[in-house]
């Protein structure tokens, strides 16, 4: 099969897997109205997406780095679909919880077998392929979002979701495969070298604005008119997935390092911009810089520590958005709810951590040659 056709696979993968992130703000509202509970209740769903999709992908990824992708694809994807079946039959939120934690352990493998396709199958340009890719994380919520928001019933929606997954993943899972050339250190050795925990620090301070934005607009908006609240939610996925290969391309030239703490700067100033009431210059600035901001974080595992692990060593490293999905979902609302100054403080903190920890790494030598 031309290689090429692993970036559309990659893609519509990419597609289903946003509808975990990025359509939360269009769902979020009618969970908690469908299942009678609070906003910091629905919020644990979120935590526990970004706990589990993180902490599973590199158990994934050590599966698919050693057997292939093939079998533990179609097994995640049909994880990733009861996670939205399972919701449509939820009779309250605890159920809801169960199955959540589900798919998004299926989400998760199912995100680093996907990102991977690009990062193996085209280590000469790797940012461009791997930006093509995860370009569908965020399309799949711009076509989704307004039509939830028109459903306005969450059971309707999941089982839409759910039933349309298990039957296009199944079947694309089926047909990937990794090249067998490659080069790069094993897991056990990356995660002894310090320039792998300053790019993790880095990544858990850079993902909490993103988190906070994907989690939290509803709440964070809900003092504005209701259209332009929606066209904010439909907004962000499309920024924050459709310049994934511009930003990517520009990396391939300018460097991956180098355009990733570009990225971390502009999180910064989005964060500031939160702080200061600007809500729709913050979601613009956050989508612009957040989604391509993940995306190089894979870059940066492949192009230091090399691509023959790829998959787990992104997938460690990815682990750190269960981190910063915490601290941007449940702990932002924790403090958001208590005092806005606090929740602010900790925003513009954890931000410029994604900055501060990532300029040492800029100065050292890949640990592959």
């Amino acid at each position: 099969m031309r290689r090429e056709l692993y970036i559309v696979i990659g893609f519509v993968t990419m597609c289903f897997n946003s509808l975990y992130q990025y359509s939360w703000n269009a769902l979020e509202p009618l969970l908690k109205n469908g299942f009678n509970v609070s906003v910091v209740q629905v919020a644990l769903g979120f935590s526990l997406f970004s706990i589990l999709s993180s902490l599973f992908q590199p158990v994934g990824g050590h599966y698919a780095d050693r057997r292939g992708p093939k079998e533990i694809g179609i097994l995640a994807s049909i994880l990733s679909s009861l996670g939205f079946l399972g919701t449509y039959v939820s009779p309250n939120i605890v159920y809801f919880y169960v199955f959540w934690s589900i798919g998004s352990i299926g989400e998760g493998i199912l995100y680093g077998i996907a990102a991977n396709l690009a990062i193996k199958w085209f280590s000469d340009r790797m940012g461009f392929a791997t930006g093509l890719v995860s370009m569908g994380f965020g399309i799949g919520s711009v076509i989704a979002n307004p039509l939830i928001v028109l459903v306005n019933n969450f059971r309707i929606v999941t089982l839409v979701i759910g039933l349309t997954e298990i039957v296009v993943l199944t079947t694309l899972m089926a047909f990937v495969k990794y090249p067998k050339s490659g080069s790069g250190r094993p897991p056990g050795q990356v995660i002894l070298t310090l320039r792998f925990w300053l790019i993790y620090l880095s990544f858990v301070g850079a993902v909490v604005p993103l988190t906070t934005i994907s989690s939290q607009l509803s709440l964070l908006g809900r003092n504005l008119p209701q259209g332009e609240l929606v066209t904010l939610i439909s907004l962000f996925p499309l920024l924050s997935g459709g310049l994934r290969p511009a930003f990517g391309r520009f990396a391939d030239k300018m460097g991956i390092l180098k355009t990733t703490l570009l990225l971390n700067t502009l999180l910064l100033i989005g964060s500031v911009t939160v702080s200061l009431g600007q809500l729709v210059v913050a979601t613009v600035l956050i989508g612009f810089a957040g989604g391509s901001m993940i995306t190089l974080y894979f870059n940066v595992a492949g192009e230091v520590f090399g691509t023959r692990f790829s998959t787990v060593n992104s997938g460690i490293l990815y682990t750190g958005k269960a981190i910063g999905g915490v601290l941007g979902s449940l702990v932002f609302t924790y403090l958001y709810v208590i005092n806005a100054t606090l929740s602010d403080a900790f925003l513009l903190t954890t931000s410029l951590l994604g900055v501060l920890a990532l300029l040492p790494v800029l100065r050292g030598k890949r640990v592959v040659s």
